[in-house]
């Protein structure tokens, strides 16, 4: 991994293109708990692109991965976490990029999309539908269940799946739920019709947390939504038919 440092962080990230230099570049964005690997990797997205002649850049977010880990939930706002994707597209001399965020992924791209027009080509948001304007996904309560004792201790069923999730990939517990608390914001649907890159929203008709994406959709110019058929919010990502959507939505935006 190669690595750059923003707001006194040191944050970790790859590049791969199909040949050195070549590729139009796609940054990706992973979800709350996971990792650049986890949800990009081993999921074949970095595949599916490469093959499709992308440049491939993916960053483990601040408190998540091989990147720092601060425990102060203000070190985790939305718009901070969007200040390194940034921070990362200009360290790479890039004056533009397409961007892909799953779930917090998602809201920190839609963020991204909404501060800095000149840099973000398109948006794609995977896992996250209205809960960007009406609630924040994710509930609190996935804080308390990173700081239990143990496992067995957590009576809340998705308190326990993420709990579980963050365990088996070694994630620092207490950066995980400084990050909860820090990064439930929202935009407003004035901010969102401002956004002049081309959209993509794509949820899993299955999925309790993101919430609709035809309804976000509507309200950022020339957006579409996309359902996921049968997948909830932790199969979706890696679904034929989100990469499908996808590859589409970048073969023919400008």
């Amino acid at each position: 991994m190669h690595a750059f440092h923003h707001d006194g962080l040191t944050l970790k990230f790859i590049d791969h293109a199909p040949v050195a230099g070549s590729g139009e570049p796609i940054l990706l964005i992973h979800g709350f708990a996971s990792n650049h690997a986890v949800n990009w990797v081993n999921t074949l997205w970095v595949k599916t692109l490469l093959d499709a002649g992308r440049r491939v850049i993916a960053l483990d977010n601040r408190g998540h991965g091989a990147s720092d880990k601060p425990h102060d939930p203000a070190r985790y706002h939305t718009a901070r976490m969007a200040e390194d994707a940034a921070a990362l597209i200009g360290h790479l001399g890039l004056k533009r990029a397409d961007v892909m965020g799953y779930s917090m992924g998602a809201r920190i791209t839609a963020f991204l999309a909404a501060a800095r027009p000149d840099i973000v080509r398109s948006a794609t948001l995977g896992g996250l539908g209205i809960r960007l304007v009406e609630g924040v996904g994710l509930p609190s309560g996935i804080a308390d269940a990173m700081e239990a004792r143990s496992l067995a201790d957590i009576t809340d069923p998705m308190g326990r799946m993420f709990r579980a999730f963050a365990e088996s990939t070694k994630s620092d517990l207490v950066a995980l739920a400084a990050c909860i608390r820090g990064s439930r914001q929202t935009i407003d649907a004035a901010q969102l019709a401002q956004i002049k890159a081309p959209m993509l929203v794509c949820v899993g008709t299955n999925d309790p947390i993101a919430g609709d994406p035809h309804a976000l959709a509507k309200l950022v110019p020339g957006a579409r939504g996309v359902d996921i058929p049968g997948r909830d919010h932790n199969l979706a990502v890696g679904d034929k038919v989100y990469k499908q959507a996808v590859l589409a939505f970048l073969a023919e935006r400008p």
